[in-house]
């Protein structure tokens, strides 16, 4: 049995940056120089929903499917579907007719865009965060400094003051602002991410973005007693030396073709959630069978024994271009240039206002010390007794997951396929 007492820290970045293009008919830290337009606008109070099955099974379903469409063949992944939920909640605020419906449809399963709001105000205010088991969640809107191009609707940008506390920045969408829209994810990732962008479209009229931090430390944590070399098989059969973090949990899962345990955090908030899929068993094969609603399950029906858990370090990066994914998902008109429906964030005399693409870029390293992790999804608009005992040995392609304790949802989902 594996004695464990020294802290390990585990910390998750997102940011999520939604882009608004126009498309004409024929084709703490550092200062910004932006200035925040909510500054002196106070937000109003708003409607609540408690957090219930419904929403729960919906936002599951949800991250589930996302998760399987922006997995790649044969690559490590990690996606935040939180991050990606609010961000595209913001967008929704600003859509209308079929538009809207077929985002309702993806969000919410049936249910209403103003559901959804109160939905994830109530959510995301419920979701803890301490000093040893940090949730940091920020969402900001920039929108171009050209009146003669467009105009944003204040009703728009006072809505997701209200429900998601978004910062609102009048900007030039010139150098100086690519350089504030850096500053700002630097600022509410802790610096772990300091670029978000690189350029901007000269169609971009609006970027959305949605930054989630979150920062834990085990609640039993390892020593290097704790550590040996093991060996990863890649899902290719190449086979390499890892180091191997060895631990006695307590808390087994499985279904009929996986098996894992739970892994938490201080204060019992949040967990790191393995499934290990068996021997015979593909992760892709696996991954395409899972559901929202039996990923729940499998995390509703622990079992309580003792689980020789070994987990190796890792670290990766990864990106996606999503906009794939969300039509395969039903956001068809979003991302067209001439069936969009945003009307309802604002007027443009130039052209339609549409989605032109959605980036999820993200980052994570396992080690002794502890887990950084990070995340950025940009949305171009044009997370006494013996017991019985078991062994978790996860030397093979994995899944893992992020998970608020008490609703059960993943904040992050991520597969490990090879291990460099």
């Amino acid at each position: 049995m594996f004695q464990i007492n020294k802290c390990c820290l585990y910390t998750i970045v997102s940011i999520l940056v939604l882009i608004a293009l126009l498309s004409s008919i024929t084709g703490c830290a550092k200062r910004m120089k932006s200035a925040n337009l909510m500054n002196d606008i106070r937000t109003e109070t708003v409607n609540k929903k408690t957090v219930d099955e419904k929403f729960i099974t919906q936002t599951a379903n949800f991250s589930v499917d996302l998760f399987k469409k922006a997995v790649k063949d044969n690559e490590n992944s990690l996606i935040s579907p939180l991050s990606v939920l609010l961000a595209l909640a913001m967008t929704a605020n600003g859509a209308d007719s079929t538009t809207k419906e077929e985002m309702e449809l993806l969000l919410t399963g049936g249910g209403s865009i103003e559901e959804l709001n109160e939905y994830l105000y109530s959510y995301v205010n419920q979701l803890p965060s301490e000093k040893d088991s940090k949730l940091n969640i920020a969402n900001s809107i920039w929108f171009r400094d050209d009146e003669d191009r467009f105009t944003v609707r204040q009703d728009f940008l006072q809505k997701n003051a209200d429900f998601y506390g978004a910062d609102a920045y009048k900007a030039p969408f010139n150098a100086t602002t690519i350089k504030d829209i850096n500053l700002w994810a630097q600022n509410n990732t802790d610096g772990m991410i300091d670029k978000i962008i690189e350029k901007i479209n000269q169609n971009a009229i609006m970027y959305l973005i949605n930054a989630i931090v979150f920062d834990a430390r085990w609640k039993n944590v390892y020593t290097k007693n704790n550590i040996f070399t093991g060996e990863f098989t890649a899902w290719n059969g190449t086979k390499s030396n890892v180091e191997m973090m060895n631990s006695n949990e307590s808390l087994y899962i499985k279904d009929e073709n996986a098996t894992g345990f739970i892994k938490n955090y201080q204060n019992d908030h949040y967990s790191f959630v393995t499934l290990l899929p068996n021997s015979g068993v593909s992760i892709e094969d696996y991954i395409s069978s899972l559901t929202g609603e039996h990923l729940l399950s499998i995390l509703e029906n622990t079992e309580t024994a003792n689980v020789l858990a070994q987990l190796p370090k890792f670290k990766f990066d990864y990106t996606i271009e999503m906009k794939d994914a969300l039509i395969d998902l039903g956001l068809k008109t979003s991302f067209d240039s001439k069936s969009a429906d945003f009307s309802n964030l604002g007027n443009s005399s130039v052209g339609n206002i549409f989605i032109g693409e959605v980036l999820h870029k993200s980052y994570i390293s396992v080690d002794e010390l502890g887990t950084k992790a990070g995340a950025v999804t940009i949305v171009d608009m044009n997370c006494g007794s013996a017991m019985m005992g078991y062994t978790v040995r996860l030397d093979r392609p994995f899944i893992f997951a992020i998970v608020d304790n008490k609703t059960k949802l993943p904040i992050f989902l991520g597969t490990v396929m090879d291990i460099d």
